[in-house]
């Protein structure tokens, strides 16, 4: 099993809550998800979301509470996940997509009431929209049902 960390970097915007997230297209289809990647040998899922995230987008955060952790079992392919996510605070300077350090398209800021939305990945965007009105840690979630895009 991978370990896939990432942060949930927001921002108020014109009076609604708005999510970063990166914008790919498998399949034909729009694809996000939040900003992060795969743990480098050595390396805590902490510093690999810091790096991840000044690699990909030029930008520096603190990362705060795990807010949630879950599974992604794809079996069939033989590429289980598991997905740990963390809050970003204290973004400093404007994130700009590094193409170099990612096959991402754009960056794109979502409202957090279009979460369950979108083809996410992972999969996890109702789990994530209470925690802006409870910010309570959503702890493991278990497995996470995921749509293959291919």
């Amino acid at each position: 099993m991978k370990v896939r960390p990432s942060a949930l970097i927001w921002r108020q915007f014109t009076g609604q809550t708005q999510i970063l997230l990166m914008r790919y297209n498998y399949g034909g289809q729009d694809v996000y998800a939040l900003p992060g990647g795969n743990p480098d040998r050595g390396e805590i899922l902490t510093q690999t979301v810091i790096r991840e995230i000044r690699e990909e987008l030029g930008v520096s955060v603190e990362l705060g509470e795990m807010i949630l952790a879950g599974e992604m079992l794809l079996s069939e392919r033989n590429d289980d996940v598991l997905h740990v996510v963390f809050a970003a605070r204290n973004l400093q300077g404007e994130p700009i997509l590094n193409s170099d350090e990612t096959t991402a398209l754009n960056l794109v800021w979502i409202p957090v009431d279009e979460l369950d939305k979108l083809n996410l990945y992972p999969n996890i965007g109702a789990r994530l929209q209470p925690w802006f009105s409870s910010a309570t840690y959503l702890g493991y979630v278990g497995r996470i049902e995921q749509q293959y895009f291919g």
